[in-house]
């Protein structure tokens, strides 16, 4: 059997994990990215993976997106979500013809890539583990969990089965899922707990632990929970985050939930969220209006109402744009909505 060529689409944290591990396993991968030191570094020096799971170097073939050539086979997409349209417009002409496009990507943009190529040329990703574009040549790989891969349709094809087995490499207890929307939705409940978290300069755990502010994230959780239900979709609870008792508001679930959550997120040498990451030390917009904006016009749609969602969105934009400052009292200003 040919073995496929792989395109990795956006070197940084997860992109870059994901393309030394295949690499290192003797798969053919090559990087794209638009850091042009993190470029020369990949195809130089290599790319370090630091961390507690494990520490190696990579020497990867790289290239900015203007200088690549040739078709790929798999194009794993590890672009900010907010960016998935603009990278979907250079990398077509570079798909292979039966190639598709996985989503290593927070949010649905799987909907955003099928709508621009097919869905038949589309696979569901969901990815959990933590990692952090430090500089060029550098990526904390921060902790392992879950990782999962499905159709969009559900079924089991060659094509997933394949995938399944590259994700395998990063994380053993990969799962191949005929419910990606569940897993992906899910993510979308628990990513609204990290937005809230990256309103303060906390970390992830410190955040989520501060008793006055539980209700708030209880009530993040049940929004995108009943918008999951609305949607017609099941939700898959993973590394402490529990979708059932969100979305019933049940207070001792909930309570085991976040403290389970809280867990999880002290045994991570990745403190911090990509979010706070990109207010307190890129300085850049974050991926809230492709994740969390997204929600809100879908709520609408079905009659629901999402004031947390919305004022944390509002707040996000207000980091971003230098008028505010990460402060727990930010979310100390979302309680009343919540009570």
């Amino acid at each position: 059997m040919t073995q496929s060529s792989i395109l990795i689409w956006g070197a940084g944290a997860i992109g870059g994990v994901l393309g030394a591990y295949f690499a290192r396993a003797g798969h053919k991968v090559h990087m794209v990215d638009i850091v042009p030191e993190h470029v020369e570094a990949m195809r130089t020096s290599g790319l370090k993976i630091e961390g507690p799971v494990e520490e190696f170097t990579q020497i990867l073939p790289a290239s900015l997106p203007e200088e690549l050539q040739g078709t790929f086979d798999i194009v794993f997409l590890a672009v900010k979500a907010h960016h998935t349209e603009t990278a979907l417009g250079m990398l077509k002409k570079h798909l292979a013809p039966n190639g598709y496009v996985v989503s290593a990507q927070n949010g649905l943009n799987e909907k955003v890539i099928a709508a621009a190529i097919g869905a038949e040329n589309t696979v569901g990703c969901f990815v959990n583990f933590g990692a952090d574009w430090l500089e060029p040549g550098l990526v904390l790989y921060g902790n392992r969990a879950a990782v999962a891969v499905g159709e969009l349709d559900g079924q089991r094809t060659p094509r997933v089965e394949s995938v399944h087995a590259l994700l395998s490499l990063v994380e053993p207890g990969a799962v191949l899922t005929d419910n990606i929307w569940g897993y992906l939705w899910g993510k979308m409940g628990y990513g609204s707990l990290l937005f809230c978290t990256a309103l303060t300069p906390d970390s992830m755990s410190d955040a989520m632990a501060r008793p006055e502010h539980r209700v708030v994230y209880e009530t993040l959780g049940h929004e995108v929970m009943a918008l999951a239900k609305a949607e017609g979709v099941s939700p898959i609870g993973f590394n402490g985050f529990d979708p059932a008792a969100f979305l019933a508001s049940d207070p001792e679930g909930m309570t085991r939930a976040m403290d389970t959550m809280v867990a999880h997120n002290r045994k991570t040498a990745k403190t911090h969220s990509g979010i706070w990451r990109d207010l307190a030390v890129r300085k850049r917009k974050t991926e809230v209006d492709a994740q969390i904006g997204t929600m809100i016009p879908l709520a609408q749609s079905h009659g629901l109402q999402v004031p947390a969602l919305t004022k944390m969105v509002d707040l996000i934009h207000e980091i971003e744009d230098g008028k505010r400052a990460q402060s727990a009292k930010l979310v100390d200003e979302m309680v009343p909505l919540c009570s």
